[in-house]
Formats: C-alpha cells, structure tokens, sequence
C-alpha cells in the first residue's frame, strides 16, 4: 500500500506516450464495466447492463439494520430506517447517468485510472422518496454551505483512506428531483448499484450519486473531502486546483452498425442504405441537434430526433446512412444543447481524464 504521507496528485499519473494499459488498469476493468453500445436499444437499460463503477468494495449492507442518520448544522437531528424511507412520498425518475471519467482511456497522454472508453452510461428509472423535504424537517441551518453524503464504502484513494463521500451545496441537494432512492427498474436496488439505498442527483456525472447510503450531514464551510476537493476536478498538472466536475457535458452515441470484428471491433456493412440509431443526452440544457459525420468529421449530416421521455433521461436519433461506396470509413458523432454547447470533436486534454464528450468515432467497412 502507498504511504499516506506521499501528495495525493503524485499518486495520479499520467501514462508515458507508448506506455500500454497496466495489470492495474485491468485490475479495475474487471471489476467495473460499461455498457455495451448495442444496449443502446434499450429505453431502459437492464441493470446487468448498466455501467457500473465501484471506487473500493462493494459493502454488504443489511436492510434490515440500515439505517440514515441526517444531522449537522440542523435544527433536529433524524434517523431514518428503510421502511421509513419507503413510507415517505414516492417519486420515479427517469434518468441517464454517466462516469465522469467515461472516455478517459481516449486521452493522448492517458490518464492511469478505470480506462474507460465510450460505455460507462445507462439508463434506469429510479424510484425513491425526495430528499428535499426530509432536510426542510430536519431543519437545514441559515448558514449551511454544504451537504456531504457519505457511503459505507471504504478504501484508500491515492494514499488516502476514506469512506466515500460527496457533497452538494446546499442549493443543489434541495432540488426538487434529488431522490433517496431504493428501487432500480421497478426492483430493489441491486448490491453493486447502492443498496438499500442511494442518492440519484439528475443531470450530475456518477461521482455525485452515492451508492451505500450511511449518513447526511449539513455543514457550515464548504467540503474539502478527497472526492470534492482532490478528485473529480478539471486540471492540467498535479499543483494546478481545477475546476470542480459537476452537470454531464452534451454526448451521442451510435449504436455501432452491421457486425463487429472480434479482435478490432471494426464494424462491417453491406452497401446501400444504413440505418443509423443512436441515444443523446446533456446534462447542461436540451440537446436539440445530433450530427453524424461519415469522413471522420469533415461534413456532417442532421439525424432526426425522437421524443424526449423526460428532462433527465437519453432520447433517441435516427439517421439512414447511404453507403453506395465500397471502403473503409470513421463514423462520427456529436449533439448540441440548447445552450450552443457542441461536442468537441478533438478533446481539451486534463490530467484526471474528466468530463470527456469528444465525438464518438466507430471505424466501418462497406463491402
């Protein structure tokens, strides 16, 4: 194990230019997992299929002794049981979630971390009870900065021991659609998605939903905990602070078309028409634009966008792709929002691998 006197962002490093993914890598691939594109189909995706991400073990947690204590810069302190939980109001969201770190492995130099691609993503309808009515009893202090979530997982992050944990600001975490959620997909939270309970923040990348809920404190100053200050920041060196990662940047994805190459998952097509479908989703304003470049990004077509399902869930795009010309060809995709935001089809680099929406890219041969 690492000392704990070392700097954490020494611990965070960099891949050297033709330094290949590590065993350690490997060793976190095996555990978490994305998506795969072709579950795209899926309105909602089925929860072995959802992306998954496990920061240390995933903790047994009997719901029959659980319990969530809400305390801190409160006026009353309360403890809540499942059944209580369960008890209270009880709402469903649709909502998309994605890894902030999805397509990290995508970055020249590669961040050493979960080397993600394009999946980490899904789709579920969450069900809970609202989290904002729960502190308005507790009785949320004028002063109060913050609200950190704290799971009953348990690790050590870069020299640093901790149970995970986030935090809101106050503003964020009373938002009507921030959710204590315990059923995923109309059935209990399964283990490795946060059972019994979890947060479900909408709009927010993975980091802010925590899994394994044990307590809630209200605080006074801002957070400074590893997760919030050290991890999960926009930075381009180890001394440089960042900027905090927070709302899922606009994405598309296209399911990959035809049939895949086993070792190089190049996709091979007949020529003629190809339907062309794919999901789009921000977490910052509406996506009202998809594009689909078939020369790696150098002339874009307009797909056609499906309904939307709800203000937090993935919609659908269609687009049929005439490949008359026979050859290899470099899919692109992009969505725009309504607030001008386009993804980038050559990402801005940083250290962490953070927040990457660079353009899909799915390399096809016409035959």
């Amino acid at each position: 194990m690492t000392s704990t006197s070392e700097r954490p962002d020494e611990l965070a490093r960099v891949a050297a230019p033709d330094e290949g993914i590590s065993v350690d890598e490997l060793k976190l691939a095996a555990r978490n997992h994305g998506m795969p594109l072709e579950a795209l189909r899926y309105d909602l995706t089925p929860p072995g299929l959802h992306y998954l991400l496990v920061h240390y073990d995933i903790p047994y947690v009997d719901p029959a002794s659980w319990r969530l204590s809400i305390g801190g810069a409160v006026e009353r302190r309360i403890e809540l049981d499942l059944d209580a939980v369960r008890a209270r109001p009880r709402v469903t969201h649709t909502v998309t979630l994605e890894c902030a770190g999805n397509g990290r492995a995508r970055f020249l130099p590669r961040p050493i971390s979960q080397p993600w691609l394009d999946e980490a993503i899904g789709t579920a309808e969450w069900t809970g009870t609202p989290l904002a009515p729960i502190l308005a009893e507790a009785g949320i202090a004028p002063d109060a900065v913050d609200v950190v979530f704290t799971g009953h997982d348990h690790g050590t992050e870069r020299g640093v021991e901790q149970d995970y944990a986030r935090a809101l600001s106050v503003a964020d975490a009373t938002a009507d659609d921030v959710l204590l959620a315990y059923e995923m997909n109309g059935a209990p939270l399964p283990p490795q998605h946060g059972a019994p309970v979890r947060l479900i923040a909408p709009g927010w990348y993975g980091m802010a939903h925590v899994k394994w809920l044990r307590d809630i404190e209200v605080v006074r100053k801002q957070f400074t905990g590893f997760q919030n200050a050290t991890a999960y920041r926009l930075k381009q060196d180890a001394d440089d602070p960042g900027e905090p990662v927070t709302r899922i940047r606009p994405k598309a994805l296209v399911v990959p078309p035809g049939f895949p190459d086993f070792q190089t998952r190049r996709r091979i097509v007949e020529a003629g028409d190809v339907p062309l479908f794919g999901r789009t989703w921000s977490g910052t304003g509406t996506v009202t634009r998809v594009e689909v470049s078939t020369d790696g990004g150098a002339s874009w077509l307009e797909a056609e966008l499906g309904p939307r399902p709800g203000p937090y869930a993935w919609r659908s795009w269609r687009l049929t792709w005439q490949a008359d010309a026979r050859g290899d060809y470099e899919l692109c995709v992009r969505a725009t929002n309504d607030r001008g935001e386009t993804q980038p089809v050559d990402q801005p680099w940083n250290r962490q691998g953070m927040a990457n929406n660079m353009a899909q890219r799915v390399d096809v041969t016409v035959r």
